[in-house]
């Protein structure tokens, strides 16, 4: 499971709220720049500029785009995506 106090100080920060649920996905540490999470949700995830981890650099604006984060959370591989909503 992500750890909040090990995530990649270059994520986009904050939360969102879509469809009532309070949302902010991260990507800590222990990310192996496997990309399932720009290729599940390109809209939110993306490559770091240092080009050896993903980050989180936009939160979810929609129902589509949530669902997108969810998937890349559930199929990422080293389980380095969380979500700090409320």
């Amino acid at each position: 499971m992500a750890d909040w106090k090990n995530r990649w100080e270059d994520n986009g920060g904050g939360t969102s709220v879509v469809g009532g649920k309070t949302v902010g996905f991260f990507v800590d540490k222990e990310c192996i720049l496997c990309s399932v999470c720009s290729d599940a949700a390109p809209n939110n995830f993306r490559m770091s500029d240092a080009e050896d981890h993903d980050i989180t650099y936009k939160q979810p604006e929609n129902s589509e785009e949530l669902a997108q984060c969810y998937e890349a959370m559930e199929n990422c591989p080293v389980e380095a995506i969380g979500d700090n909503g409320q």
